[in-house]
């Protein structure tokens, strides 16, 4: 991507953190909402998941964790921001002028993305300092699930935005990927405690690889096997994101 295509996007960005930040609902879904799972998710959180599992409590928690961010402050913030801003005719707007369409998709996605890559930092840096985890046993693993996840999410965001019909309405039609992640990609239901034929299943949802590839670089589980598998259901989920924006995205008001 040139220099001049950067810059733009920059742009584009900034202007969106701007319309982001006078959205007070926005703020409080991007930024509270997800650490606010995350602590009711700790509370109910039984012995017998824990005891299910290879890690410890704090482990699971934060590990699903950020998949929660990437659901939220990612996934959920970006229909509604993509919706908007299509209805308000801005997408429309910036098409006629030098903005390639993935520089267009990418700077309205770039302030909900730094948001949620920077709450995932620090649930990482929490679960270190504060909670006793032990530093990732293999950081690039984990950081390869982080930006496959964001990609992920990004994408799927963009194509979720063609079914919406306003924003208010975005709110309805994100729920099936957040209930299909939070109950079935072991964010908040551990895998293990599941029937195989539903594990095996949850296996293929789209943020199951990421949450794998989140806990094998950051507690060292996992053969290169494993990790292979997740890269390559997180990298073909990505790609059908991809397919579904450039066959299905709308640039122009749904009336």
């Amino acid at each position: 991507m040139t220099t001049a295509a950067l810059g733009r996007m920059r742009a584009l960005g900034r202007a969106e953190l701007t319309l982001l930040l006078r959205n007070r609902s926005a703020v409080f879904t991007a930024l509270l909402v997800p650490l606010l799972l995350v602590f009711t998710f700790r509370m109910s959180l039984s012995d017998s998941l824990v005891e299910a599992t290879a890690l410890s409590a704090g482990g699971l928690v934060l590990s699903g964790g950020l998949g929660v961010v990437l659901v939220i402050a990612v996934y959920a913030n970006l229909v509604s921001a993509y919706v908007a801003r299509r209805e308000e005719l801005v997408l429309k707007r910036l098409r006629t002028g030098e903005s390639s369409d993935v520089e267009i998709l990418g700077g309205t996605a770039l302030p909900s993305v730094l948001i949620g890559l920077v709450q995932c930092l620090l649930l990482i840096a929490a679960g270190v300092a504060v909670v006793d985890i032990p530093l990732p046993g293999r950081a690039d693993v984990l950081l390869l699930g982080l930006l496959l996840g964001t990609v992920m999410m990004t994408g799927l965001a963009a194509a979720t935005s063609a079914l919406t019909r306003s924003p208010e309405s975005a709110q309805i039609t994100v729920m099936p990927l957040m209930m299909l992640s939070f109950l079935g990609s072991g964010l908040m239901v551990p895998l293990e405690v599941m029937p195989d034929a539903v594990a095996d299943v949850a296996r293929l949802l789209p943020l199951t690889p990421v949450v794998e590839l989140v806990r094998y670089g950051w507690f060292g589980e996992g053969t290169g096997g494993d990790v292979a598998l997740a890269v390559g259901l997180a990298v073909a989920w990505t790609a059908f994101a991809v397919f579904a924006v450039r066959r299905w995205f709308r640039w122009e008001p749904r009336r």
